[in-house]
């Protein structure tokens, strides 16, 4: 038998050994592309990114709220920017910082509106919240800054809780600027009891608190925080996480409750008088019962 191989099948070989080298080149270059695509995705996304990040500290350049900031009564902290809810001497401190134009700040709310309020009328927490208008600078618009405003409007007349559900709840789509209109932020508010008063309409049509809301702003740019909402344990982030554990009511109230081992709940509740006058910027200076 002879040990050579016939010509036919040579050719046959080297025909196959051609198209397997083809193929390899052909699957070398599409996993290059596919290799080039999500690097492009990449860039892509990151730069999406770096604009909004670029935006979010613009001015919407509509309104420029000049002179004092005016702080809502009741505001306490550094620079009269935080509103209070709860009791003053709590254990606990959940901080907030959101925007009314946000629509992951309004699904927060909802999943976690009743069990903030548990844990605030129990004393476990005092709630501070902050308010920020990135949407404006992101999106275009003033409904970010009136909604604000109108809002501390509401911590002036002591319903600031109430009014704050209600413009979450009333939420419109995100690029729909229907807040940038005092008289819807007007029309909300006759869903709180006694808020829809003429010292109220003055306030938001005035635009009392323009000022301090910018001045609310920049406190949010200048933080470092990564967006709205922004939710704070005792000066840890909870949102959307914390550590290994995702936030749920469950384990918000779990966080809680560890945090305040050992600790009495709060009794002393801060004032906001509805007659607009200064309530003590200090939770220290509330009374205790």
């Amino acid at each position: 038998m002879s040990d050579k191989i016939p010509e036919g099948n040579r050719s046959a070989r080297e025909r196959l050994a051609q198209q397997r080298e083809r193929e390899k080149g052909r699957e070398k270059r599409r996993r290059t592309l596919i290799v080039a695509s999500a690097v492009v995705g990449v860039l892509a996304l990151a730069a999406v990114v770096g604009l909004i990040a670029a935006n979010a500290g613009k001015d919407d350049g509509g309104d420029t709220a000049s002179g004092p900031a005016v702080a809502p009564s009741g505001a306490i902290g550094e620079d009269a920017l935080t509103v209070p809810v709860g009791a003053a001497d709590a254990p606990s401190t959940l901080t907030i910082w959101e925007d009314f134009r946000c629509p992951v700040c309004a699904q927060f709310e909802t999943a976690f509106k009743d069990t903030i309020t548990e844990l605030a009328d129990d004393g476990q927490v005092k709630v501070e919240y902050h308010l920020a208008t990135i949407i404006d600078g992101n999106l275009g618009g003033t409904g970010s800054l009136r909604a604000a405003n109108a809002a501390a409007c509401a911590q002036d007349a002591g319903k600031f809780a109430a009014y704050h559900d209600v413009l979450f709840a009333n939420q419109p789509p995100e690029p729909d600027d229907a807040y940038g209109k005092n008289s819807r932020l007007i029309e909300l508010a006759g869903e709180v009891e006694g808020l829809d008063t003429p010292g109220f309409r003055s306030c938001v049509e005035d635009g009392e608190h323009d000022s301090w809301v910018k001045k609310s702003d920049t406190a949010f740019r200048e933080g470092g925080f990564q967006g709205t909402p922004t939710v704070l344990l005792n000066g840890e982030s909870v949102f959307p996480s914390k550590g290994d554990e995702q936030i749920s009511p469950e384990n918000l109230k779990k966080w809680v409750a560890e945090a305040n081992k050992g600790k009495k709940p709060g009794t002393a509740t801060p004032s906001a008088p509805a007659d607009g006058s200064s309530a003590p910027a200090d939770p220290s200076s509330a009374p205790a019962s």
